[in-house]
């Protein structure tokens, strides 16, 4: 048997070294089949859109065109885009101040000897478990201005003549965006949970000792110690608000008057893709949806590096 030497000068045997260049085959051939399907159904469909974004074409398909950059130019000459681009900041703005809510709360759960913890935890983590749609029409008979709970009960406290909330076209995105923040608190609240439970309890302990109150061990202490877990929701969040669509169609559908004030882009991608039967259009919509949520969480890992990682 013919022996060669590592580059350590070890001895290693010619099958052996032959074995290891052929090791190299199994990890592909059982992350193979994964990959096909993701550049199946992921990577390939990315590449198409793009492609459509730059044509246009019959209602179903039919007649391609080459157009360049003419259906870009169209959509930012539209105003539904810009108000949709609009509609769509608020509403990540509104869920990303959410998170500081879900902050306090799961440092309350973490309280010594509070009773009931866990139960209070799942309670708020079943709005996050919930299917959107269903739980999207249960805020829209409680939002409804005729018979809803939320107008019985400020009609309760003396309130005359409250708003019609899902209707009324400054009420309306409020109360998406307040629909957005309760079902992403769930969420928040469980991360975050998980994140308290790993500081050293030795920590507060030491700062107590030293005088510092509850609420500057939880500024000094519990924050700072959270900045990984909080720039994860971030920027999970921030993609999550940016692809809002099944919740906000539940809630608003398709012929409300005040639909224009909370449409989101993934809302004109729908209404020009398959209402208006403009597949280039639509397809320049979801280009720019990629690319403004691939500009900001680009941005957000700039900001980590100054951030978490200095």
């Amino acid at each position: 048997m013919k022996i060669t030497t590592n580059g350590r000068g070890r001895s290693v045997s010619a099958s052996h070294a032959k074995k290891k260049k052929t090791d190299g085959w199994w990890p592909l051939l059982f992350i193979g089949p994964l990959m096909l399907g993701v550049v199946v159904f992921y990577h390939y469909p990315i590449v198409k859109n793009f492609y459509i974004s730059f044509t246009q074409s019959g209602a179903f398909g039919n007649n391609i065109e080459w157009v360049g950059l003419q259906n870009f130019k169209n959509l930012f000459a539209n105003s539904d885009f810009s108000s949709a681009l609009v509609n769509n900041l608020v509403y990540v703005a509104a869920i990303l101040l959410g998170i500081p809510l879900a902050l306090v709360v799961s440092a309350l759960l973490a309280t010594p000897g509070l009773k009931g913890a866990r139960i209070y935890r799942g309670m708020f983590f079943l709005p996050y478990i919930a299917m959107p749609v269903a739980v999207a029409l249960v805020w829209k008979l409680l939002l409804n201005g005729d018979f809803g709970l939320v107008n019985q009960a400020l009609s309760k406290f003396g309130v005359e003549n409250p708003p019609y909330w899902l209707t009324t076209p400054g009420f309306a995105l409020a109360a998406v965006c307040l629909f957005g923040v309760w079902a992403s608190i769930g969420f928040n609240v469980i991360i975050l949970s998980a994140g308290i439970s790993g500081i050293p309890h030795e920590l507060y302990e030491a700062a107590s000792l030293d005088g510092a109150g509850k609420r500057q061990q939880f500024f000094s202490i519990t924050v700072p110690l959270l900045a990984p877990s909080i720039f994860l929701l971030t920027v999970v969040q921030t993609i999550s608000g940016f692809q809002l669509f099944d919740a906000l169609f539940a809630l608003m559908g398709t012929n409300n008057p005040a639909l224009p004030h909370t449409k989101s882009l993934v809302y004109l991608f729908y209404s020009e893709a398959f209402t208006n039967n403009d597949k280039g259009m639509g397809a320049a919509v979801a280009v720019i949806i990629l690319l403004i949520i691939g500009g900001v969480t680009a941005i957000q890992f700039h900001i980590r590096k100054k951030w978490i990682d200095q």
